[in-house]
Order: structure tokens, then C-alpha cells, then sequence
């Protein structure tokens, strides 16, 4: 499907089949003992029409449940360790994940993974991820659990794959070039393509939700934490890569999800541990942060993810997750979005403010749909169930939240699956390499054949792994690669600073931003990004075999957005 598109309310199929199955006491049916269960989704129907019928008839504790999507211990769906059995319990009063799907009526839930270079780690309380496989047989159980339950609704399976330093799935799967590589290129066409390989990829293995592309701008002075998350620092150029990256997920059946709003891009905290805050007049902000997410829109997103943001100009002191004038005011109202909107992980600093019940309460009352990650899932729970008894949380909110979930899970499933061969594909790798290549950039150097020549010596300032890609991508083409002595190629990873500058290397590759290279000497250039793509680009630049037509997104003091134009 090219987009998550609106879909006709004329539908002539009758839904009564849709709504049968709802129960009025939100108890959880048996799973069936032999044939699978079936899904409510009736094909062909207009799902925005479905998805209301059935959010009329969910009783309150299905309502509650759509709204949720927390994480879960364990990386089956029904056989955890004993210590995974503990954690679930802890988090949720439930053994295992399809437990506390079942538990919760759950809407969704979200797979992660912690490693030591992600900027996001520390909301990641385990691991669940390990392979395509495995991902491909948690998910599939996730789905059993949902679709066992009365209302027969599929799960939104969601992760965070941004590639780059945010990437939960990594071993087996075709690994993308960072967002700040394809800005670098500038093609859409290469960037919708490659999204369009990795979205294959994930709805193969069962995840329908993927929590990017980053919309956010970045400033044009470095320091910020966003980084090479983000396409650049250029509004309009930003804007044209989020909306490709947007149609190439969606055309394969994964609903994109834009992030952060209003825009994290111009902030120097990071919203994981405390609350960040934009001081740009209204002016500034619709000029230089919104553009990428009215571009989104416009390309049909299926999500847009509120960010834990202090937007001074609009709601000061209030996070604008949980700031009704940033999203009904702004996004719905002014912006005219009508898709999901789902928070920011609230296991971060700034929504733990409140308890996970009254943050629960807060976050849905502010305009959002569904809530990610709450610290407590049972709290959470109790929390809006309690509100919508009492009539704090209004019962009809509740059924606008569920209705846009619905409508968007109805129109997923209109999309086929892709078969798992497609994973870690011939197709998804030339899309990588082409993405890479298009963002190789020369900022210091010729621009015209070989720029190393005899014995090539590479060294790495932490990226061990990317340095083994690229003296095997150099040997592949024929270069010699030594040990000691030849000319010196130093890779500077994620996070690295001056201080890893090597004053002997003739030439310098920034992996990741490139702020670094201002203070460096030599042949300098940047890949973005320290995939295994990426470091087959870089070789073939650097032996005379490819142009580097790459031009950096964000501003270079000193240097030229390329020295090849």
C-alpha cells in the first residue's frame, strides 16, 4: 500500500461478524485448543467504518487496553526464564507476554533491546530481540494471545528501528545507513526505496509498528542529542527525506511512526533524563521544526510520537506529551492531523513526574492515543480504568483513542506479509549500499580518483567493527591493508571527540556526525554511519573506484559543505 490511506465510509459488507465476539465483562476467552484464532478484520471492508462499530461496543477494560503498549520480559511468548517470569510479574501481574496480553486486552506492545552505544538504552528494562527468527515466532505468539481474546483484534507489534545508533534488530537484518547519511545524499528515491527494503523486512518478521524515521531538525551548531538520528539541519531538505522514508515503510505494510513533536532537534538535554526545553518563538518553531512533521503528514503517517519537550512558546513548564495546546491545539486543530498519536516511552525522567496511573490519565486527557512503555503497566491500567468509572476520563475520549488504533490496524492488515525470504535479501542490501554511497562526503581532499594509494593502515577511535568491514571492503578491491606503518585511515565513531584524532592519519572519517573534522588535519570525509554498507561505499571512494557525491546536511565550521561540488 503506497500510504496508510483514509479509506471510503461507503463499505456495503456487514459488520455484525466484527463485533460479535466482544464480551461484556472484558474477561479473557480461552485460547482455542486446536485450529488458530480469527481475526474481526473483515477484508474489504472500509476500516475506518470497522474500527468505529467495534470501539462502540469494547467495554471499558478493552478500551483501556487498546491504549496501552508496555514492553514485556522474555523473548517467547509463552516460555520464559524464571527470572523473565519474575520481571513480568513485578511490571504487570502476569508470567509471560502472552499472559499479560491476555491480562490487559492489550492494543499493543513494543520490542526492544538495550546495548552500550544507543542514546536510548536506559529506557530499555531487557532484551527480547536476538534474531529474525526468533523475533518472527514472539511475534507470531504475541498475535495468537491477542486474536484469542473476545474483540479478535491484532496487536500493533512495535520497535524502535531507526538505524544508526537507534536500532533494536540488528544481527540478520539488512542494516540501513543512518538518517544523517541519506540527508547527506539527498535522494528521496534512494531513501523511499531503502525504507521501502527495511519495511519488507519488518513486517516479515511480524512488527507492523516502527518507531521512525526522526523528524526532528537539528540546530546548526553542534552539541545537541538528537544527532545523526536526524536528515540534517535544513527544514525543507529534512522534510523531503521524512516523507519519503514515511511512503517507502508504509508501501510495505510497517506504519511509520515521526518523532519527536513539536521537534527535539534544536535542544541540548536529553529528554531520557530530563525535560528539554525549546525556547523558539511560535514563528521559529512552525519555520524550523514542524515542516518535517506537515511533510509526514502529508505522506500519510500513520503515527506521530509526542516528545517529553518544554515548548516555551506555547505550554511553559508543561511537557509537551502531556500539553493539550501542543496536541489538539497544534496538531490536531492547526496542523489538521487526524492519525495516532503516541507518547514518548513514559518510563523517562520527565513523565515520571506523576505517578504511571495519573500520567496514564494525563497523557490520554492531553490528546494522546497510546501510551508507550508506562513504568508500571498495572498502574497504568488501574489508573485509566478508575478515571473512566469515575468520570474524570471521559468514556467517549476513550473511544476516539481506540477507533484511531483500530482504523489503523484494519488498514495494516489490508496489506499482504512478506515471505521471511526477503530478510537480510539481495534487494535490501543494494538498496544499503545505494543509500551509503549516496551520502559519502569529501570535505577535505581530491574529489577525483584514487584518494589512498600502497599499503592502507586503518585504525579505529571505537568502532572496532566497522573497522574490519572496511579493511575487508579495501582488500576486496585489491588495496593492501597492514598492521603497522602504510597510510594511516582513522575512523572516529559515535561519541568520539578531538581527543581521538589520530595526528598521523592522511585521512579522517568521521562515522557519525562530522563536527569532529574541524579539528582535523589531512583528507577528510564522513560516511554518517558505520554500517557494513557504509563501509563498502567508503572503500570504493577512497580507491578511485566511485565519486563521493555525498554534501553534508548540517553545517562544518571551517569547511565546506563539500569540497567536490
Amino acid at each position: 500500500m503506497p500510504a496508510l490511506r483514509k479509506i471510503s465510509t461507503t463499505a456495503l459488507l456487514a459488520l455484525a461478524v466484527l463485533v460479535s465476539g466482544c464480551s461484556d465483562t472484558g474477561s479473557p476467552a480461552p485460547a482455542p485448543s486446536s485450529s488458530p484464532p480469527v481475526s474481526a478484520v473483515v477484508p474489504g471492508s472500509d476500516p475506518a467504518r470497522q474500527a468505529a462499530e467495534l470501539a462502540a461496543k469494547l467495554t471499558d477494560e478493552e478500551l483501556v487496553g487498546q491504549v496501552l503498549m508496555p514492553y514485556a520480559y522474555g523473548n517467547d511468548a509463552d516460555k520464559v526464564s524464571s527470572g523473565s517470569v519474575s520481571a513480568n510479574k513485578a511490571y504487570a501481574g502476569a508470567s509471560t507476554p502472552a499472559e499479560i496480553v491476555k491480562k490487559y486486552h492489550l492494543g499493543g506492545i513494543i520490542l526492544v533491546s538495550s546495548s552500550a552505544d544507543d542514546p536510548t538504552a536506559g529506557t530499555n528494562k531487557t532484551t527480547n530481540v536476538e534474531s529474525p527468527a526468533q523475533v518472527a515466532k514472539l511475534t507470531g505468539g504475541l498475535q495468537t494471545a491477542a486474536l484469542s481474546l473476545p474483540a479478535r483484534v491484532p496487536l500493533l507489534i512495535g520497535t524502535d528501528q531507526e538505524y544508526g545508533q537507534v536500532t533494536r534488530i540488528k544481527d540478520g537484518m539488512v542494516q540501513l545507513p543512518s538518517a544523517m547519511a541519506l540527508g547527506a545524499g539527498d535522494d528521496p528515491k534512494v531513501t523511499e526505496a531503502a525504507w521501502k527494503a527495511a519495511g519488507a523486512e519488518l513486517a516479515a518478521i511480524g512488527i507492523n509498528v516502527d518507531f521512525a524515521p526522526d523528524a526532528d531538525v537539528l540546530g546548526t551548531q553542534p552539541g545537541g542529542v538528537i544527532g545523526s538520528r536526524s536528515f540534517g539541519s535544513d527544514p525543507q531538505r529534512v522534510s523531503v527525506q521524512v516523507g519519503a522514508a514515511v511512503r517507502g515503510m508504509q508501501s510495505a505494510g510497517v506504519a511509520a511512526t515521526v518523532k519527536h513533536f513539536p521537534g527535539h532537534g534544536h535542544t541540548t538535554v536529553d529528554s531520557h533524563n530530563s525535560l528539554p526545553v525549546l525556547n523558539q518563538d511560535l514563528r521559529s518553531l512552525e519555520a524550523g521544526d514542524l515542516p518535517p512533521f506537515v511533510a509526514a503528514k502529508e505522506a500519510g503517517v500513520g503515527l506521530i510520537m509526542s516528545g517529553h519537550l518544554d515548548v516555551k512558546s506555547i505550554d511553559p513548564g508543561v511537557p509537551a506529551s502531556f500539553s493539550s495546546k501542543v496536541l489538539i491545539d497544534l496538531l490536531r486543530t492547526k496542523l489538521g492531523y487526524t492519525g495516532v498519536v503516541v507518547t514518548d516511552a513514559l518510563n523517562m525522567e520527565p513523565a515520571e513526574r506523576w505517578s504511571a496511573g495519573e500520567a496514564a490519565v494525563r497523557a490520554i486527557l492531553a490528546g494522546n492515543d497510546i501510551l508507550l512503555m508506562p513504568p508500571s503497566l498495572s498502574a497504568a491500567h488501574k489508573g485509566l480504568l478508575d478515571a473512566v468509572r469515575s468520570g474524570r476520563l471521559p468514556k467517549t475520549r476513550m473511544v476516539e483513542a481506540a477507533t484511531r488504533i483500530l482504523a489503523l490496524k484494519f488498514r495494516l492488515a489490508e496489506a499482504p506479509k512478506p515471505e521471511m525470504s526477503v530478510v537480510n535479501g539481495e534487494a535490501g542490501k543494494a538498496a544499503a549500499r545505494a543509500g551509503a554511497a549516496a551520502g559519502i562526503t569529501v570535505f577535505r581532499g581530491p574529489c577525483k580518483g584514487a584518494l589512498v594509494t600502497g599499503p592502507v593502515r586503518v585504525t579505529s577511535a571505537g568502532n572496532e567493527t566497522a573497522r574490519g568491514w572496511l579493511e575487508a571492503a579495501l582488500k576486496a578491491a585489491g588495496t593492501e591493508v597492514v598492521q603497522q606503518g602504510g597510510t594511516e585511515v582513522r575512523l572516529i565513531g559515535y561519541g568520539k571527540g578531538s581527543s581521538d584524532l589520530s595526528q598521523s592519519a592522511a585521512v579522517t572519517v568521521a562515522l557519525d556526525t562530522p563536527y569532529v573534522l574541524r579539528s582535523a588535519k589531512g583528507t577528510l570525509l564522513a560516511t554518517y554511519s558505520s554500517s557494513n554498507a557504509s563501509m563498502q561505499a567508503l572503500a570504493d571512494v577512497l580507491v578511485g573506484k566511485a565519486k563521493a557525491p555525498g554534501r553534508s546536511p548540517v553545517p562544518v565550521q571551517g569547511l565546506p559543505a563539500t569540497a567536490c561540488a
